[in-house]
């Protein structure tokens, strides 16, 4: 068995071709798709979150409202940029998120991808320490938001409240217990994934990995996965962790999905320079379910992680990314014992 849920980028572009023209119609088309989704039997409702572009960026309001609407399916992000946040602020957010849907969110944050503006969180207020970099900024808020989420007091309170306050030092609320084994980081290196496993975080790899061995994406990818395991049993955390992967899957069934994506039936992993370094990106899988199935049963990582998020071209619609996930689900899924 293995978890399935979509990635949504949340693209919206004035295009003509594009069923996702404003932030509107984005935010209500991703709520409708989470719906869809459950009904079609996924297990996930994933987001994407990007600064200063025409993305879904601030996610906690959409995922309570997601939350609201569902009853099963996990929500989540893929990945929150921890640069960008308040970590005690961002522990409120999260936690009501959290409680709204009754314990269902699985939080993807990370260190964030190359970005639209120079140094775009500077103008959101911050900037790394002394001789810090950025990255060392993201992970030191990432301490500080995974301390708040534990839920033990920290704040002195005040001797004459406008509120009781019960015994002892404040912490942030709400809080949701819990959650704090629901934080995964998007790790794009195999000692990242170390270091990930390190901090008692759930691993989220995507479709890109920043450094390239020469080998198939998936077997890097395996490789990274397993690292993540051994370094998380010599940490001796007490939980068993998670694992997601990120795919572009879509199959074909008809001849619209022909049209979008038959050209992609030959894609191959691509490697180029990511942030002045290597990188190396996996394929598209485009094709019929059967090819879909031989393909996918040679996919090492698929195959180690227990969760499959399938990333979704949202700006076709919600009709017709929802029938992508039902071709998945029912027709691919099964003839590999997913289902």
């Amino acid at each position: 068995m293995k978890r399935i849920g979509f990635l949504s980028f949340g693209h919206w572009s004035p295009s003509p071709y594009s069923q996702a023209r404003s932030g509107s119609d984005v935010l209500t088309q991703s709520i409708d798709l989470a719906v869809a989704a459950e009904e079609l039997g996924a297990d996930g409702a994933y987001f994407r979150v990007h600064h200063f572009a025409n993305q879904l960026a601030s996610p906690f309001p959409l995922l309570a409202a997601v939350g609201a609407r569902t009853r099963r399916i996990e929500i989540g992000t893929g990945v929150i940029d921890m640069r960008y946040e308040n970590p005690l602020y961002m522990a409120e957010d999260a936690g009501s998120a959290d409680l709204i849907s009754g314990g269902r969110l699985q939080l993807g944050i990370s260190r964030g991808s190359p970005e639209q503006v120079i140094e775009g969180y500077r103008y959101f207020g911050y900037e790394p320490g002394n001789g810090g970099t950025d990255a060392d900024m993201a992970r030191e808020h990432t301490r500080v938001f995974l301390d708040v989420l534990r839920g033990e007091g920290f704040a002195e309170p005040n001797p004459r409240p406008m509120f009781a306050n019960p015994p002892g030092l404040l912490r942030v609320e709400p809080h949701s217990p819990g959650l704090r084994e629901r934080i995964w980081w998007g790790a794009g290196t195999r000692a990242t994934a170390e270091w990930t496993a390190e901090q008692g975080m759930n691993l989220m790899s995507s479709t890109l990995l920043s450094e390239d061995t020469g080998v198939p994406f998936h077997q890097l990818q395996a490789e990274q996965i397993e690292r993540f395991r051994k370094a998380w049993a010599d940490a001796g955390h007490s939980h068993e962790p998670r694992v997601s992967v990120s795919r572009s899957i879509f199959p074909i069934v008809n001849d619209l999905d022909r049209a979008y994506f038959g050209a992609e039936g030959s894609s191959q992993d691509q490697v180029g320079f990511l942030d002045g370094g290597k990188a190396r990106f996996g394929k598209t899988y485009a094709g019929e379910p059967d090819k879909l199935v031989a393909a996918l049963a040679e996919d090492e990582a698929v195959a180690a992680a227990d969760t499959l998020l399938l990333t979704i071209p949202n700006q076709l619609g919600v009709d017709y990314c929802a029938h992508v996930l039902e071709a998945v689900v029912q027709d691919v899924a099964p003839e590999l014992g997913w289902r």
